[in-house]
């Protein structure tokens, strides 16, 4: 494991006034060596001689259950608003002048491109500010930014569209959008078209008409408005097309409630039960996996208060949108009560909370572990402790090995946390990990993928790479792939043939065996032509 644990708990040793010390290394019986400690006191007494020799007493011996966090010895560089990862298994993240009205009068925007896990950061140039634009993957695997920030107090929206090619780390230039967007929300559709709504406009007021983005054509179109959908609103496609607004946003919902999303003709379906939905602000919503149940869970979040520090909530609600008259029902509530709180989907099929505070900005308020959903068992279990707070533009993805990035931090301006802490959750640490290789061939939809593994399997599912900004990632879901036969040595698995279900683009194929252990992941393109997985 890289980076910085924790310190290891120490008895008391009796030491008095420690005028020097050494400390070796002794082999010990179990997997850790022990701890030989030297040193010379000087009570009133005269000088006194100290030996001790000491089992180490580290996080590994709870991380099979508790997982465990990692500073890394290197940093952001950026302030990291926005975060996704890349098919090349590269980390993007981008900050446009990052919350800094200074930056945006020298034009000082930045990006940067961390080659996951070694060290080291590329800066490619960003020719907007992008702090606070919406982003979202298209299916040959580039970053869409639409957005920006064009003025500080009060803020203005930009026009403008970006693509990130993850080949040659460059921003390019595309067609501005027909309206200006600080913090808007971006989703990508079944078409592998993006959708752009919401955001404050180039003359300061919500942009209630939403956008399309076509990837062929790499042009806008409108489409019908659904009402005033709230600033980075979370939005999930559904396996019908259409898409679920959960009731998640940043700031206030404009009075809109939970509701489904026909984005062909603009008609809206509330979806009831949300509790305290003017207490959402700041919250995260996440499709829970597999995504063939159609269950939305929101989490968290809190108060808008123009006064003071907006208090959070541990409640989750979770809506199964496969029936015919959905309606948010109560979940098991968190431990802690949290704002800028991110989800992440974990290949385990559980799904990791982590950072947020009980108070908007509180460092003090901070919890202090994550927690860990079983969708299956219906509970919540505790991290490991997390030791870097994490509230306002901070982000968290998952990584093809299978830890968590946890990243930023913002309570006000240029104030920034640019330390990046790494959870390694409790199933890398619970034996080996089953590996597997994957059949040559175009991944279309509906085809059968074959997996040569000598693994016993439980499950194969396809991740989306993680995208997130602002508490949330609209594209984020784990599709089930269901097991359809097995010969000696191989596994025959069917993709998915809906793409609602999975819309086209990049995704890691990841095996788990029978103990709960899932491998590394392996990157596929999944839709019409897509080429042989790499």
């Amino acid at each position: 494991m890289d980076g910085w644990s924790r310190w290891s708990r120490v008895p008391d040793w009796g030491f008095e006034a420690n005028q020097g010390a050494a400390i070796a290394l002794l082999p010990g019986a179990g997997a850790l060596p022990r701890l030989v400690v030297s040193t010379i006191d000087h009570p009133a007494g005269g000088n006194t001689g100290y030996l001790r020799v000491l089992d180490l007493d580290t996080d590994l011996a709870t991380a099979a259950t508790e997982g465990a966090w990692r500073i890394l010895d290197f940093d952001t560089e950026v302030n990291p608003v926005h975060a996704a990862l890349l098919h090349t298994g590269d980390i993007l993240f981008f900050a446009g002048s990052g919350n800094d009205p200074d930056r945006l009068g020298a034009h000082d925007f930045r990006t940067r491109v961390w080659h996951y896990p070694d060290p080291g950061l590329d800066a490619p140039t960003t020719p907007i500010d992008l702090f606070c634009s919406g982003q979202a993957f298209l299916p040959d695997g580039r970053v869409l930014a639409a957005g920006g920030t064009g003025q500080y107090d009060p803020f203005f929206g930009l026009r403008d569209t970006l693509l990130f090619d993850p080949a040659t780390l460059t921003w390019t230039t595309q067609p501005d959008m027909d309206y200006g967007r600080w913090y808007p929300t971006l989703a990508a559709l079944e078409t592998g078209a993006v959708v752009a709504l919401s955001g404050l406009g180039a003359d300061g007021f919500l942009s209630e008409t939403p956008e399309l983005f076509d990837p062929q054509t790499l042009t806008w179109s409108k489409l019908p408005i659904p009402g005033p959908i709230p600033m980075y609103a979370h939005l999930m496609l559904l396996a019908d097309g259409r898409v679920f607004y959960t009731g998640g946003q940043y700031g206030t919902n404009n009075g809109m409630r939970p509701s489904i999303w026909d984005t062909a003709t603009g008609a809206v379906t509330e979806v009831p039960g949300l509790y305290d939905p003017e207490s959402r602000s700041q919250s995260t919503s996440v499709l829970l996996p597999p995504a063939q149940a159609q269950r939305v869970m929101i989490l968290g979040g809190g108060t808008v208060d123009p006064h003071g520090p907006g208090m959070a909530l541990a409640d989750t609600r979770i809506a199964d949108l496969s029936t015919a008259a959905p309606a948010y029902q109560a979940g098991p509530p968190m431990t802690y009560p949290r704002m800028h709180v991110c989800a992440v989907v974990l290949p385990d099929r559980t799904v990791l909370a982590t950072g947020g505070s009980a108070m908007e900005e509180m460092a003090d308020a901070v919890p202090p572990t994550g927690e860990i959903y079983d969708p299956v068992a219906g509970i919540w279990t505790p991290t490991a402790p997390q030791r870097v707070a994490r509230l306002y533009h901070s982000v968290a993805l998952l990584t093809p090995a299978g830890t968590v990035v946890t990243a930023g931090s913002n309570p006000q301006r240029k104030t920034e946390e640019l330390r990046i802490e790494v959870f390694w959750p409790p199933y890398l640490f619970k034996g080996a990990r089953p590996e597997f290789e994957m059949s040559s061939g175009p991944v279309e939809y509906g085809a059968t993928l074959t997996l040569a593994t000598t693994a016993t399997l439980r499950e194969v599912s396809l991740l989306h790479p993680t995208s997130c900004t602002h508490s949330c990632d609209n594209n984020q879901r784990l599709i089930d792939l269901p097991i359809t036969s097995t010969a000696p040595g191989t596994v025959s698995v069917a993709m998915p043939s809906n793409p609602a279900l999975a819309p086209p683009g990049w995704y890691l194929v990841v095996v788990v065996d029978t103990g709960g252990v899932p491998s590394a992941g392996q990157w596929l393109r999944l839709g019409p032509g897509a080429p042989t997985p790499v």
